[in-house]
């Protein structure tokens, strides 16, 4: 009886846009689909609470691709500073870094021995030997640590989408009430977004769907609520 093959199929998550992307959707639907409803809950007019919807989708997704860079960026150059200081210190005492490399691999488990014949192996490429340093004392991998511009896109563009979901019905007409449209159209896209991650991550499509739409109605509900009773004045 032979064993059967199994291939490993990994996704490419770690230059940041996954999590830009889906914190920027849930952000713009929960952000724009609350300011909305809490206009609208003070009743201050069809034109008001379009206007608002559109203030809120434009500077949301301006603020949150700029945030992102700017977080992503300075973090980005956080770890380059800390992989360059551990690159200094790989060409200015070689030997105390390959000691201390050895000492890394015997608090994993590993026999002196094979541990001295990994540090030296290791320690003749300097690539290879700076990589396995860093990830060892720094966790984070030289050639991964994200694209700040990547982060900065997928968030503004997700932002857009998600604010732009519950507007829909408030650009289609300029009569009625779509109040109720905004409120179906919100559920549906948090309860889409929810399921998509839970597909994405394998933690359950109806759990994650639940979850996104249990937090956007809390959202929605709490400001409506205060538009109401504050009113327009």
């Amino acid at each position: 009886m032979s064993a059967e093959h199994y291939e490993e199929h990994h996704r490419q998550i770690s230059g940041g846009w996954f999590r830009a992307g889906i914190f920027g959707v849930s952000d713009g639907l929960v952000t724009n689909v609350s300011l909305i409803l809490g206009f609208a809950g003070a009743n201050p007019g069809h034109s008001v609470v379009r206007l608002a919807g559109l203030a809120g989708l434009v500077a949301g997704g301006f603020s949150m691709g700029s945030g992102e860079y700017l977080s992503m960026r300075a973090q980005k150059e956080l770890l380059e500073y800390e992989i360059d200081v551990e690159r200094i210190a790989h060409l200015k005492d070689p030997a105390g870094e390959r000691i201390e490399l050895r000492q890394i691999f015997i608090d994993r488990g590993i026999e002196p021995d094979l541990a001295e014949r990994l540090s030296v192996d290791l320690m003749r490429d300097p690539d290879l030997a700076l990589r396995t340093h860093t990830r060892e004392e720094l966790g984070i991998d030289p050639s991964a640590t994200g694209s700040p511009w990547m982060a900065a896109i997928s968030s503004f563009f997700a932002f857009v989408v998600g604010a732009f979901v519950p507007l829909l019905p408030w650009l289609w007409s300029s009569t009625g009430n779509p109040v109720y449209w905004s409120i179906a159209f919100g559920a549906l896209c948090a309860g889409g977004v929810g399921a998509g991650i839970g597909w994405y991550t394998h933690r359950g499509m109806v759990p994650c769907a639940l979850r996104q739409m249990y937090i956007a109605a809390l959202a929605a509900g709490v400001t409506f609520g205060l538009g109401y009773l504050v009113g327009s004045k």
